[in-house]
């Protein structure tokens, strides 16, 4: 964790922080959140992860509590305070504090939170090895598109991959996958198109998914967005998931499965080293 962070106009050591229990994030998960990432003490694809925040805040109808200039400031404010060389920036909106009521409160100022981590991207030792992971019954709640804190589902797969020695779940709806517990899931077929699902409420429109598909694009490579059987997973030449924070990682084996090779294959692997370009390209500007 940080040393300093930011809460309500405040920049406060994470000692000092401090959040009512009347905040309805604490209560209701009534909140949104953002996770960036930061390299060189930059950050990565900003405007796109602040054009996702606005989009979950409207979505929820909860204010924006400052501009998004403010936002973007604080954010670079915290990488500098901390001295964050690699890593992640974290910030949460909640709709604020008020007394215990299902219905929106009439008066309540949104409560904001932001704090920077620390993370090894660039030499992730599961990026080096590839993940390992299994699928489990999609029981999230029908608004995945939204970046709500209300992540308990995914919490609990997360926790059932790791309690049977693996590293992620992919989650799984009426026998398609929808996505990792925090992350998008792709495949590369046998005859080399890649594969993701597609946009609905069902996933979270990924920031870096985003930016994969136009890279592949760019290589010439096929993209198809739409849902993927498991069981074209387990025939997949290859597997990957993408997030803001893991970038490109490769899936070596799904429910025991070994796919592909079992080792990190070439396609995933150049997404990764061109994603990491088009990041270092931002920390230059």
């Amino acid at each position: 964790m940080s040393d300093i962070v930011y809460v309500n106009e405040q920049y406060l050591t994470s000692e000092e922080a401090r959040i009512s229990i009347y905040d309805r994030g604490f209560l209701f998960a009534d909140a949104v959140y953002e996770v960036a990432a930061v390299l060189d003490g930059k950050l990565i694809d900003v405007d796109a992860h602040m054009a996702r925040l606005l989009r979950s805040l409207g979505e929820l109808s909860i204010p924006l509590p400052v501009p998004v200039e403010e936002l973007v400031a604080i954010q670079r404010a915290l990488v500098s305070r901390n001295n964050l060389d690699e890593g992640l920036i974290y910030i949460q909106i909640s709709r604020g504090v008020a007394k215990r009521d299902f219905a929106f409160p009439k008066s309540a100022q949104p409560t904001l939170v932001m704090f920077s981590m620390e993370k090894n991207i660039r030499s992730d030792p599961k990026a080096m090895s590839g993940l390992r992971v299994l699928t489990i019954p999609d029981l999230r709640w029908k608004r995945c598109d939204i970046k709500t804190v209300g992540l308990l589902a995914a919490v609990l797969a997360k926790e059932t991959a790791v309690q049977s020695g693996l590293d992620d779940a992919w989650l799984v709806q009426d026998g398609f996958v929808t996505e990792g517990s925090s992350n998008n899931a792709f495949i590369l077929t046998t005859d080399n198109h890649i594969i993701t699902r597609q946009l609905g409420n069902e996933i979270l429109p990924g920031i870096t998914r985003r930016a994969v598909i136009d890279i592949a694009r760019e290589l010439g490579l096929e993209i198809e967005e739409r849902a993927f059987a498991i069981e074209e997973a387990y025939e997949a030449a290859e597997a990957f998931i993408t997030s803001a924070s893991s970038f490109v990682c490769s899936v070596i084996e799904i429910d025991g499965k070994k796919i592909g090779s079992g080792a990190p294959g070439p396609v995933s692997k150049l997404l990764r080293q061109r994603y990491f370009e088009f990041a270092e390209l931002e920390t230059a500007t």
